[in-house]
């Protein structure tokens, strides 16, 4: 049977790089000092340790164990903890009997890792990775529970449509987890909803409708709303809410002044602001070049320069995302949070800010900017390009001239044929662009918003699922054919060089040894390297994000929240690729990353301010949308530019400005409204969903019966209605004596019979 491991710590021993001797050395009295160090303060901790090596060169894997006895006491310390933050706890001040009362794994390995990685002030070792006193402790990670996650990837067949109880994730990952997962499940249901209703609207009503934008706005509101007592009746039921008041201390928290710390804070906004601009710039640049410059040109492989936006972005997008990613963690870092989720927190804002920018800025040119001012857009662009010396045309003509004359004649002839005397330059710059303003504009997408949307919705969602589920496959193939072990799907394993074709290592037998001893010793050892070779493939797996599922699902909101007026399936495809993820999340818990770690959480952070920004960003589009896109003659639908008219405007066939001046005024007081809606959905949804209910009652009790509990527990009866024996003797005696003939005489019956006979 494999030996129970909670922890497992990786410890780099060398950095990875050829040093010099004398480098060498020092190496390795450093890492033999800080890993005999490790040991040491693990050993001391009460904890069962032992070193084991790994499948890269200077890796060690420190496995570590808990015993009961060790973890009963870890298990009365939170009770002590949480009795004193007002966390729900049963007994404070009693001993649970893990006998009879087992703790969950999520419970077990919360328990272990906190008390490993907490600092010593809040009674933890220390060990942590990224602390200056452990700076060759890589990770911690936790091991996965093979059972388990082949019974959950099967309750998630194609054949269930419906939804899995949550309870055994809890039971398994923590309440991090369990909440991500009802969250998703929740939003999903309520996907049900307005997928039917913008089926219906797409195919019965017109386009970009009126009702349909009011029903989308109601349904987010409500979703959001309803959420946010979702989560807090999921909090109190596991038993979690308020637990934010007994997380530990992060290890590289240094205590800070409060105006210090809002410093730091305030001082990452230029930088996002900077990283913010750059990035619209360089979309913006693409957006233009992708709907205009690409349709005037005609020259060879035309049809192949429309994929150079694509390269562009993939060229210039992600580089950006990482080297900003790379300044958020830094000043998240400096910006010295005490408890990880607010620094998990602060990073997830930065993170997402420009994400969101990346996923909605594009739909946002095209409805704001290509629709409304395309012909415009196109005119200026064929004006810098073929009038005037402007840097740009003389930039493109000087482009096209050496790009002219490298081609092959055969494909430049039917160009030299209209080369007058301007040369092969003014040819280039006369045949490979189309000149003609009548036949450019003509070239403008009547179909550009609903071609984006379902490119959003249905594509890239594809794309997603397949990174998640089917690249990590591909990667390890590669990674395997190139440590020359064969092609295999399955992540590296240690000891694969060291066996022999049927994978038993060759032993040789002694005479003196009897057959029963060695099969068993044979079985034992193949049976402790089968479970290292399970550590080693698990090691090798990437972190699970959180952030990641998260933010593939807010986006998902808000392309449903803020555009789906333009095409309304998008609910109904959202709904589809939910529906799949669902089980291709699990898939990829249990495949694909390592095992999360255990955290309690009561909310899932914040996402839900996101929600809420998007449901009112949402507001704003919706109503500029209807009130620019809807044909108000009934005849058309979009078209290229604002052609249906305006009767209640000045001027029904203004330009271009006043229609959007027009519509920004319309979501101003769009907004307004979205205020008062929320505020009345909050109201309702509280005294329909909250108010009343089981954990309701349980929460407003928990803090009374805890004390109540903690009374009793020190021999304190019921403290409202109890008797004390001694006060009763002396009110009989001595002052209640001297004041019996006041308190015995009673003047108010006498006062109502004398009314009585008077009247």
């Amino acid at each position: 049977m494999a030996p129970q491991v909670d922890l497992v710590l990786i410890f780099r021993s060398s950095p990875g790089k050829v040093l010099s001797k004398p480098q060498a050395r020092e190496n390795a009295r450093q890492a033999t000092q800080q890993y005999t160090r490790l040991l040491e303060v693990l050993k001391n901790g009460r904890l069962h340790v032992v070193g084991k090596r790994g499948e890269k060169e200077g890796q060690l894997l420190v496995l570590i164990q808990c015993p009961q006895s060790t973890l009963t006491r870890l298990v009365q310390r939170e009770r002590y903890s949480d009795f004193l933050c007002g966390l729900p706890t049963t007994n404070p001040t009693g001993t649970r009997d893990l006998a009879e009362e087992p703790l969950t794994p999520a419970d077990r390995l919360r328990l272990v890792h906190t008390y490993v990685t907490s600092t010593l002030a809040d009674g933890g070792l220390g060990v942590a990775p990224g602390s200056s006193n452990w700076d060759r402790v890589e990770s911690v990670l936790v091991l996965h529970d093979h059972s388990f996650n082949d019974a959950w990837i099967r309750s998630w067949t194609t054949r269930q449509l419906g939804f899995v109880k949550f309870d055994k994730i809890r039971q398994q990952f923590g309440e991090a987890v369990a909440l991500y997962f009802h969250f998703l499940s929740f939003y999903t249901k309520h996907l049900l909803f307005i997928s039917g209703v913008g089926v219906y609207f797409y195919f019965f009503s017109l386009p970009y409708s009126t009702w349909y934008s009011c029903i989308l706005l109601l349904w987010s509101v409500v979703f959001v709303e309803w959420w946010r007592i979702k989560q807090r009746i999921l909090s109190v039921r596991w038993g979690t809410k308020g637990s934010f008041r007994v997380e530990k201390r992060r290890a590289q928290y240094v205590p800070l002044s409060w105006w210090r710390k809002d410093l730091r804070m305030l001082a990452s906004l230029p930088v996002i602001l900077l990283f913010a601009s750059v990035l619209a710039v360089i979309l913006t640049g693409i957006f233009i070049f992708e709907a205009f410059v690409t349709q005037l040109y005609t020259g060879p492989a035309h049809r192949l320069i429309g994929f150079s936006p694509t390269v562009l972005f993939v060229a210039l997008v992600p580089r950006l995302l990482a080297v900003y990613h790379s300044y958020a963690v830094r000043l998240t870092n400096w910006e010295n949070h005490g408890h990880q989720s607010t620094h998990d927190g602060s990073l997830t804002v930065k993170t997402f800010s420009l994400s969101a920018i990346v996923a909605y800025l594009g739909i946002g040119l095209s409805a704001f900017v290509y629709v409304p001012f395309g012909e415009e857009v196109m005119a200026s662009v064929q004006y810098y390009l073929f009038h005037g010396d402007t840097p740009l045309r003389t930039t493109a003509r000087t482009w096209l001239s050496s790009v002219f004359t490298a081609l092959p004649s055969n494909l430049t002839a039917p160009f030299n044929a209209t080369v007058g005397e301007k040369g092969a330059s003014g040819a280039a710059g006369r045949t490979f662009w189309d000149r003609d303003s009548s036949s450019a504009r003509g070239k403008l997408s009547s179909t550009r918003l609903q071609d984006q949307m379902f490119a959003f919705t249905v594509t890239n969602q594809v794309v997603n699922t397949f990174l998640e589920i089917g690249l990590p496959f591909v990667l390890r193939a590669v990674a395997s054919v190139r440590s020359g072990k064969g092609l295999s799907l399955a992540a590296p394993a240690a000891g694969a060089g060291s066996t022999n074709g049927n994978g038993k290592k060759k032993r040789v037998m002694f005479e003196d040894q009897t057959l029963e001893a060695e099969v068993e010793r044979e079985a034992q050892l193949e049976e402790e390297r089968e479970f290292l070779d399970r550590i080693n493939r698990e090691v090798a797996l990437p972190d699970y994000d959180l952030f990641a599922d998260y933010s593939e699902m807010v986006t998902q909101f808000g392309y449903v929240a803020l555009w789906s007026t333009i095409w309304p399936l998008a609910p109904v495809m959202s709904l589809l690729n939910n529906w799949l993820e669902l089980r291709s999340d699990a898939f990829k818990i249990a495949v694909h990353v390592r095992r999360p770690m255990p955290t309690r959480t009561d909310t899932i952070g914040p996402w839900l301010d996101t929600l809420t920004f998007l449901t009112w960003l949402g507001v704003l589009t919706n109503s500029a949308l209807v009130y620019l896109f809807r044909p108000s003659d009934h005849c058309k639908p979009l078209g290229t530019s604002l052609s249906h008219a305006h009767h209640h405007l000045s001027n029904p066939r203004g330009s271009a400005e006043e229609y959007l001046m027009a519509a920004l005024l319309i979501a101003l007081g769009a907004s307004h409204g979205y205020i008062v809606l929320r505020m009345v959905v909050r109201h309702t949804l509280e005294r329909v969903l909250w108010r009343g209910t089981k954990e309701e009652r349980e929460a407003e009790q928990t803090e009374t019966a805890v004390k109540e509990q903690y009374l009793r527990s020190l021999g304190v009866a019921d403290v409202v209605n109890a008797e004390d024996a001694s006060a009763v003797a002396t009110t009989e005696g001595g002052e209640a004596g001297r004041l019996s003939a006041f308190w015995s005489h009673d003047e108010g019956l006498d006062e109502l019979a004398r009314e009585t006979k008077e009247a």
